[in-house]
């Protein structure tokens, strides 16, 4: 089968390896442009050289996504049976984006959108086809969850296909009505948001916050450090879309979160956060 991904970012990167590890796969990434996406092959070969560096990958294994992994550009997506966009998490970006997918997919192309929190319904709106959400999770090659989430109009049988897909590949759909956040993110930003006013008020520095959840809680990763990993800008967009959709105070983006994004702190991408990460 194959699968095309719109988006050579982290998250991109990460469905794509995560598809082409499975025999009967294959995978064309395409970007804004093909320099994008070559970008994004290479950074996914950085990332198996490592694994096995670190003994944590068999040579084979590595050749297998190597070699079901291409770059490509839009036209190249006519032959797939799904399409997953990864792009930014703007709701005009993906509607344009699925606009332009239209034009060179025939019908019987899947189409299916990474969201992270915006209304697959609202995405959908004016398409010539249904559209199912796939929302994986970082680093989506191990994560084994995905959030299946059908729109209003979505047919029960692409939702099938979708959560056929996904246990295909060895993760786990849990199907999710369409709502801001949908389930993981309703309850995981949040968190996050209220760890940064934590910090923020002085009652623990960053490092103690995170201690805490991780002996206090079981959590394996502190807030402030998932934040870094998830990205703060994301963190923050996600914040937005529950305020604007549910319109409760809870969810109101905390003020320094805010700030932190506007100076371009968004964590491990940027490389500093709420903690530092030196370039390897």
């Amino acid at each position: 089968m194959k699968i095309g991904i719109l988006g050579a970012g982290t998250m991109g990167c990460g469905i794509a390896q995560a598809f082409a590890a499975v025999e009967g796969y294959s995978v064309v990434i395409c970007d804004i442009s093909l320099d994008l996406a070559r970008k994004g092959v290479e950074k996914i070969g950085k990332k198996l050289d490592k694994a096995l560096e670190k003994g944590r990958m068999e040579e084979s294994a590595a050749q297998k996504i190597r070699s079901s992994i291409c770059a490509g550009e839009y036209a190249d997506l006519s032959g797939c049976a799904l399409i997953i966009e990864a792009a930014l998490e703007d709701m005009q970006v993906k509607k344009a984006l699925f606009q332009e997918l239209s034009a060179v997919c025939g019908p019987e192309t899947l189409f299916a959108t990474n969201t992270s929190s915006l209304s697959i319904t609202d995405i959908c709106n004016g398409l010539d086809r249904p559209l199912i959400g796939m929302h994986f999770f970082n680093p989506a090659e191990t994560m084994k969850l995905v959030e299946v989430i059908p729109g209003l109009n979505t047919p029960d049988a692409v939702v099938e296909t979708a959560c056929g897909i996904a246990a295909a590949i060895g993760k786990t759909p849990v199907v999710v009505r369409d709502a801001a956040g949908f389930v993981v993110n309703r309850l995981l930003i949040p968190m996050i948001n209220e760890a940064v006013a934590v910090f923020a008020e002085g009652v623990a520095s960053a490092e103690d916050i995170d201690a805490a959840m991780k002996l206090g809680a079981g959590h394996p990763m502190g807030p402030l450090a998932l934040g870094d990993l998830v990205g703060l800008d994301v963190c923050l967009a996600i914040m937005q879309v529950l305020h604007s959709e549910i319109g409760e105070d809870k969810y109101r983006p905390h003020p320094l979160l805010r700030k932190m994004v506007r100076g371009g702190r968004l964590g491990r991408k940027s490389g500093r956060g709420f903690f530092d990460y030196p370039a390897r």
